[in-house]
């Protein structure tokens, strides 16, 4: 029977972050595929920026047999003497771009201990900002190593002070030739990637979801705009844009929904309902007739788009919110960076059924060639060289 070591720091319990929402999906494949998977996350309780994650969490994921075995790294330090001779200077003298160590002090002792006293065929990192767990290549006993990439980081870190891209860019991929396949979650990543590591296993494990295109139809659709996003710097901005720029061009008795911790960057308006935490999203993507992706910054394929078509819902967005789909037109998606035409493609939408069913049969079509779970588990079915399902 195969056996997984999976670290990701953040809850995959909480979908409320499509990030998490990709963590889960996997998670859900290995369990189908009767794949054990021992979990390994990031023991967070002081940053207001992040979601708390605990060992109360880790009991939770065991009971719900989504993984065998869970374990948390402690928590990350930012003070003290240990952090600044193990830590802090080390990471101002590596030649590497110092945006590429995301670990905090004696983690990686901690996740060392776990290779110590476990055996396993593969072990998959994600991020390669957490590279360093696996830099004791002994403790390995021959596991093969993945790394789920989530994103480029080269162009994530583009904003921050001193950057410098030639050596951000050598860092990562000199970070990313240490494993023995990459995944990434976009096809637009892959193509870059395959262009400098050719010599390397590197698969697109786009973010698959159920087919929800039934279930939409049974249910009343009572919300005209569904947004759902994270606090994160792409999406703030994003947000910004959208309530300056596009809102005040859209009629007043439209109704609005906003979901996730950007409510906290949204004001207050008469016709927006902000619910900052949702137990269950499902609801409001089949309440709606539509959502919005206003990215104007980051990389990766956005899941909040891919949630969206799954419920056969169109999208109108910007440039980056097609970034890592295969097609990048007649799927579903209304692209413009222009704030006029974004309100106009949300009035046609909601005022032309035409033209609105258009874009959902684009949007199903789409959705049943490329994203749906079917499809991506059938890829990993291959990459694990296991029988098709």
């Amino acid at each position: 029977m195969t056996k997984i070591l999976y670290f990701y720091p953040d809850n995959p319990l909480n979908l409320n972050q499509g990030n998490n929402a990709r963590a889960n999906k996997l998670l859900h494949y290995f369990k189908s595929r009767n794949i054990v998977v021992d979990f390994v996350g990031e023991h967070k309780t002081k940053y207001a920026e992040r979601e708390n994650f605990k060992q109360e969490d880790i009991i939770e994921l065991e009971k719900s047999k989504l993984i065998n075995k869970g374990y948390l790294l402690r928590e990350r330090k930012r003070s003290g003497l240990i952090y600044l001779f193990k830590h802090s200077i080390p990471k101002s003298l590596s030649k590497n771009s110092k945006y590429f160590d995301a670990l905090g002090v004696r983690q990686q002792a901690d996740f060392e201990r776990i290779l110590k006293t476990n055996t396993y065929d593969y072990v998959i990192i994600s991020y390669v900002l957490y590279t360093k767990l696996i830099a004791n290549k002994k403790l390995l006993k021959g596991a093969k190593l993945i790394v789920d990439t989530h994103d480029f980081f080269t162009a994530q870190f583009n904003s921050k002070k001193h950057y410098n891209l030639g050596k951000a860019f050598e860092t990562e991929l000199k970070l990313l030739a240490k494993y023995d396949a990459i995944w990434s979650i976009s096809n637009d990543e892959s193509f870059i990637f395959t262009q400098f590591l050719p010599f390397k296993n590197i698969l697109t494990v786009a973010h698959g979801e159920k087919n929800n295109f039934a279930v939409a139809n049974e249910v009343k659709k009572d919300i005209d705009l569904f947004y759902i996003a994270s606090k994160n710097p792409h999406n703030v901005k994003a947000a910004k844009w959208f309530f300056n720029k596009v809102y005040p061009l859209l009629p007043e008795d439209y109704k609005i929904t906003v979901v996730g911790r950007i409510c906290d960057e949204i004001p207050d308006l008469k016709n927006v309902t902000k619910i900052r935490f949702a137990e269950n999203i499902d609801s409001y993507y089949k309440s709606c007739k539509m959502t919005i992706c206003p990215m104007l910054t980051g990389t990766g394929l956005k899941i909040k788009v891919v949630e969206s078509l799954s419920y056969a819902k169109p999208v109108v967005c910007n440039e980056r919110g097609v970034d890592g789909l295969l097609c990048k037109m007649n799927n579903g998606c209304l692209v413009t960076n222009d704030p006029i035409e974004f309100a106009d493609y949300i009035k046609k939408l909601l005022g032309d059924n035409d033209f609105y069913e258009n874009q959902v049969a684009f949007a199903k079509d789409f959705f049943e060639k490329t994203l749906d779970e079917k499809v991506v588990f059938s890829n990993l079915d291959t990459f694990f060289k296991l029988k098709k399902q």
